[in-house]
C-alpha cells in the first residue's frame, strides 16, 4: 500500500497547484517555441537512432568524427532521396488524378446499385475535393470536356507592370527558408549530439544523481541502450513493412505503389492505428481506379497479413519485450504531439513516449511519468485484490485470485495475496479508514475464496487417486479379503492421524488464517479443527483438555494481538506443558525478533510469519509426534 503523507491538506494543495501551472507553461512553451523544440527533438531522435551506427564504425577503428559525419551523410542521402521520390510520385498523383474520373463514377454507380447510396455520395464528394485542383490548374475542363461550356466565366486579375515573381517570391521562400533552417539546425545538433554523447551524458547523471554516481550511471546507460536499440528495430520494422507493401502493391498493379509502401511506412510510428491510417489513401485508389473489386480486396488482404505478422511475430522478437508503454498513454501521447507539433510531433510521439517512461523509471522526481505512462502494474497484486474488494467487487477479486493460483502453488497464493489482504482489514480498522460494513465484506469474501479453493483443491487430490484395475475388479473374492482389511486399515489411518486444534486469538480475519492452513496440512496426517472466535479463554482450555491435541496453532494476524497471544500462550502452557504450541504471526513484517522472543518467553514452541513456513516446520516434526514411528524400531528389534 502506498504510504500516507502526513503533509497538511493546505501544503498538498499548494503543491497540487503549483504542479498544475508548472505543467501548463511547459505545454505552452512547446506549443509557442515549437519552432526551437521541434529540431531539438528529432535532433535527439536521430542521435538515439545513429548511435548504435556510430559506435560499431568506432569498434571497426574509424575515429568518432569520422564515423558521425559517414552516417550523418548516409542518413541524409537516404532522407533525400525519400523526399524527392515522394515529391516526385506526389506531383504525378496529383496530375492524373483528374483522369480517375470515369473510373470513380462507376464505382460510385456500381454502390448506388447495392443500396449503398450514402456511402457512394460520401466517396464522389472526397474525390471531387481532391481533383478540385488539377481541373482548376486545366482551365476548368477534364479530358474530353473541351465542348463543354465554363460552368462560370474565370475570374479577372489585374497584374502590376513589372515582374510579377518578385510580389510572390516572399511568399514562396518564407516557408521554404523556415524548413531549410529548422533541417539545417536539426542536422547540426545531431552531428553535436553524436560527438558530445558523452559530455551529455554526464551532465544528465551530475543533474539527477543526488550523490548515487553508480546507480545513475548504470540507468543512465541502460536507458539510452534501451532508447536506441528500441528505435533501429522500430526503424527496421517499419521500413521493412513499407518496402514489402510497395512491393506487393506493385504486383497488386496498384499506382505509385513505392510511395504507398513508404507513406504507411512512415505512417506506423502512430501506435496500433498508424497502419490503417496511412492505407486510406492506396485502398480509396484502387478502390476508385480498378474495374472491379479484386484489387481492392487484394489491397486489404494484404496490409492484414503484414500488420498481423509485424505485431505478433517480429515485434515481439525484435524487441524481446514490451517497450513499457501502455496502449492507452500511446493512443493519448500521438493525439497530444500531433496537437503541438502537428504530422511530425504524431510520427515523433512514440519515440517521445518511451524516452518519457525511460526517465520516469530512473529518476525518482520523475517517476509519476512511469506511473502515468507505463504499462507495468501500479498497484501490487495483493493491493489490487484488497482494493477490488473495497469497491465491492467480488468478481474481480476472484479473477484475480483464480489467476494467481494458475501461475504458482496455493500456499503461495494464500501467503502474497489473502493474508497480506487481511492484514490490511486490521491496519485500517485500527486506524479507523474501514467502515464496519467494509470489513464484513471483505471478510466474507475472502472466505467464500478460501472456501472454493479448498473445494477445488479436494476435488484435485480426489482425482489424483489411482482408479482399481480390471483385474482386481473382476477377482470378487480377492475384493471381499481385502475390504475387511480396508475397514480396518482406514481405522488405524483415521487413528493415526494427529490432532491439531486452531484457535483464533481473536479477530475473524485470524479464523480465515487457520482455515488457510487447515487447507495446506496433509489430511491424511493431520486432523485439525478450529474453535469459534467468540470462544472464551476458560473455554478453550477446556476444549483442550477434552481434545488433547497434538499441536494448538494460535492464529494471529498482526497488526496488533501480540498482548492476547502471549496471555493465551501462558494459560496453554501453564495448564498442558507437554502441548506443541504454534503461534502463526502470518504476515508480520516489522519487529519479527521482538515477537518471537515475547511468544517464546511466553511458552510457544515456534512461531512463524508465513503459513508456508508453518506448514513446513509442522510437517518436520512428524517423525517425532507420530507413536508409530517411534515405536517401529522397537518392533523391528523384538
Amino acid at each position: 500500500m502506498a504510504k500516507t503523507s502526513t503533509a497538511p491538506s493546505w501544503q498538498r494543495a499548494v503543491v497540487i497547484l503549483a504542479g498544475t501551472v508548472v505543467g501548463v507553461v511547459i505545454i505552452l512553451c512547446l506549443y509557442w517555441a515549437r519552432t526551437i523544440f521541434l529540431p531539438v527533438a528529432l535532433a535527439a531522435f536521430l542521435t538515439f537512432l545513429l548511435s548504435p551506427l556510430v559506435s560499431a564504425l568506432q569498434r571497426r577503428g574509424l575515429g568518432r568524427a569520422p564515423s558521425v559525419l559517414l552516417v550523418v551523410l548516409l542518413a541524409g542521402l537516404v532522407l533525400s532521396g525519400l523526399v524527392w521520390l515522394v515529391t516526385a510520385q506526389v506531383s504525378s498523383l496529383i496530375a492524373e488524378l483528374p483522369n480517375y474520373k470515369g473510373a470513380i463514377n462507376k464505382k460510385v454507380a456500381a454502390l448506388r446499385d447495392v443500396g449503398l447510396s450514402p456511402i457512394a455520395e460520401h466517396l464522389d464528394s472526397i474525390v471531387q475535393e481532391v481533383i478540385k485542383e488539377p481541373q482548376a490548374k486545366s482551365g476548368g475542363r477534364l479530358e474530353g470536356d473541351s465542348a463543354r461550356p465554363l460552368a462560370r466565366p474565370p475570374a479577372v486579375a489585374v497584374e502590376p507592370e513589372g515582374m510579377a515573381w518578385l510580389s510572390r517570391l516572399p511568399h514562396v521562400l518564407s516557408p521554404v527558408a523556415e524548413a531549410f533552417a529548422s533541417a539545417a539546425l536539426t542536422l547540426v545538433l545531431a552531428i553535436f549530439m553524436l560527438l558530445k554523447r558523452e559530455d551529455l551524458r554526464n551532465r544528465i547523471i551530475r543533474l539527477v544523481g543526488h550523490g548515487r554516481i553508480t546507480l545513475t550511471t548504470k540507468a543512465v546507460d541502460d536507458a539510452g541502450h534501451r532508447m536506441s536499440r528500441f528505435l533501429l528495430m522500430q526503424l527496421l520494422i517499419n521500413g521493412g513493412f513499407g518496402l514489402l507493401l510497395g512491393l506487393g502493391l506493385l504486383a497488386l498493379d496498384v499506382h505509385y505503389a513505392l510511395l504507398w509502401g513508404l507513406l504507411v511506412g512512415v505512417m506506423r510510428y502512430i501506435p496500433y492505428i498508424g497502419t490503417w491510417l496511412g492505407a486510406v489513401l492506396p485502398l480509396t485508389l484502387s478502390l476508385a481506379t480498378s474495374d472491379g473489386w479484386t484489387q481492392p480486396l487484394g489491397v486489404f488482404g494484404l496490409l492484414l497479413v503484414l500488420d498481423l505478422l509485424a505485431a505478433n511475430v517480429f515485434e515481439p522478437w525484435l524487441f524481446g519485450r514490451s517497450i513499457g508503454v501502455s496502449e492507452v498513454a500511446l493512443l493519448v501521447s500521438a493525439a497530444f504531439w500531433a496537437f503541438l507539433w502537428g504530422p511530425i510531433g504524431m510520427v515523433l510521439s512514440n519515440p517521445l513516449t518511451v524516452c518519457l517512461v525511460v526517465l520516469g523509471k530512473y529518476v525518482p522526481s520523475l517517476e509519476f511519468l512511469d506511473v502515468i505512462l507505463g504499462d507495468e502494474p501500479v498497484l501490487a497484486p495483493d493491493v489490487a485484490y484488497y482494493q477490488r474488494l473495497l469497491a465491492r467487487d467480488q468478481d474481480e477479486a476472484t479473477e484475480l485470485v483464480l489467476a494467481r493460483v494458475k501461475e504458482s502453488q496455493l500456499e503461495n497464493v494464500y501467503d502474497e495475496l489473502l493474508v497480506p489482504a487481511l492484514n490490511y482489514v486490521r491496519r485500517d480498522r485500527e486506524r479507523d479508514d474501514l467502515s464496519e460494513a467494509d470489513e464484513k465484506f471483505v471478510l466474507e469474501g475472502t472466505r467464500e475464496i478460501v472456501e472454493d479453493l479448498g473445494e477445488v483443491q479436494a476435488a484435485a487430490a480426489e482425482e489424483d487417486k489411482p482408479e482399481a484395475t480390471d483385474g482386481q475388479a473382476a477377482d470378487g473374492k480377492a475384493d471381499a479379503e481385502r475390504a475387511g482389511q480396508a475397514a480396518n486399515g482406514k481405522a488405524n489411518t483415521a487413528a493415526e492421524r494427529l490432532a491439531v486444534l486452531g484457535c483464533p486469538a481473536r479477530e475473524q480475519s485470524d479464523y480465515l488464517g487457520l482455515q488457510m492452513l487447515q487447507q495446506l496440512l496433509d489430511p491424511t496426517r493431520w486432523h485439525m479443527e478450529i474453535t469459534p472466535v467468540e470462544m472464551l479463554s476458560a473455554e478453550l482450555l477446556q476444549q483442550v483438555a477434552e481434545a488433547k491435541p497434538t499441536l494448538v496453532v494460535i492464529g494471529a494476524l498482526p497488526p496488533g494481538g501480540l498482548a492476547h497471544t502471549r496471555y493465551l500462550c501462558k494459560r496453554l502452557r501453564a495448564r498442558f506443558p507437554r502441548v506443541k504450541i504454534v503461534v502463526g504471526r502470518w504476515g508480520l513484517k516489522g519487529n519479527i525478533e521482538q515477537n518471537l522472543e515475547q511468544l517464546k518467553e511466553a511458552g510457544a514452541d515456534l512461531v512463524t510469519t508465513t503459513l508456508l513456513e508453518t506448514r513446513n516446520q509442522v510437517t518436520a516434526w512428524l517423525p517425532v509426534l507420530t507413536p508409530s514411528q517411534a515405536e517401529a524400531p522397537r518392533r523391528a528389534a523384538v
